[in-house]
């Protein structure tokens, strides 16, 4: 499901009327920051209070940070680009690997997280799983959306933008898979894991959604976009 949104985004690069200037920009700012509120309650409900419930607060608390810490070292260690901030990595690198699959990777860095918390929230629940795998689907959509312009603007094509989009989305059902197997066997890892899970989305979210939402001056659409999004997953949650 996660995986389709990132393609679905990608996809909306077709549309021309929402492909244009300012109609693209806000699209992209509004999306970002609803994804952000719908995983943001995600990461709580679904992740990290099972986490807290099974596996207390002081084991919950450290899997929380290393699971940020986790994601920060991958973003660090990864050249990738940004929509609006830019190049993120060593300025050697930027020389020697293509803008636009530096875009895919960007895309790679956000979704192995966020896949690995599908495949947690799915070995604690099938229930937690779909909520889990639907906030991220919302996050995802402006997301494909965001990268396939860049990628569109350096090879010249939509289609291969979207196909770049597909495969890079594909790592996200990878990681999902692998975490679900591996914790169907080890069922004493899974308090430590939903809750790394949780603080892998969190970073997600403070690092890298929230700030390229706010980052070209519409934070008043953006912050309305994460409210509207946070309320939204509230309901999902309360009505499932």
């Amino acid at each position: 499901m996660a995986t389709l949104g990132t393609t679905l985004g990608a996809m909306l690069v077709l549309i021309p009327h929402l492909s244009r200037g300012e109609r693209r920009e806000v699209l992209v700012d509004v999306g970002l920051a609803f994804g952000s509120g719908v995983m943001t309650v995600a990461s709580f409900v679904s992740l990290l209070l099972p986490s807290l419930e099974r596996g207390g607060l002081a084991a919950s608390l450290v899997a929380f940070l290393l699971g940020a810490a986790a994601v920060a070292a991958l973003n660090e260690a990864i050249p990738h680009e940004h929509l609006f901030k830019g190049f993120e990595g060593p300025p050697e690198m930027k020389r020697k690997i293509k803008a636009a699959w530096l875009v895919a990777l960007s895309i790679i860095i956000h979704n192995i997280p966020e896949g690995y918390s599908i495949g947690v929230a799915s070995a604690h629940s099938p229930r937690d799983g779909v909520e889990v795998a639907i906030a991220i689907a919302m996050q995802d959509m402006p997301e494909g959306f965001a990268v396939a312009f860049p990628l569109m603007a350096l090879t010249g094509s939509a289609l291969t933008a979207i196909f770049i989009s597909f495969l890079s989305g594909l790592s996200e059902l990878l990681a999902a898979l692998l975490a679900a197997l591996l914790l169907s066997d080890a069922s004493w890892a899974l308090p430590f894991a939903l809750s790394s899970a949780a603080g892998a989305m969190i970073y997600v979210v403070s690092h890298e959604a929230l700030p390229e939402s706010h980052r070209s001056g519409r934070e008043k659409q953006a912050t309305l976009g994460f409210f509207l999004g946070f309320v939204l997953m509230l309901v999902l949650e309360s009505s499932l």
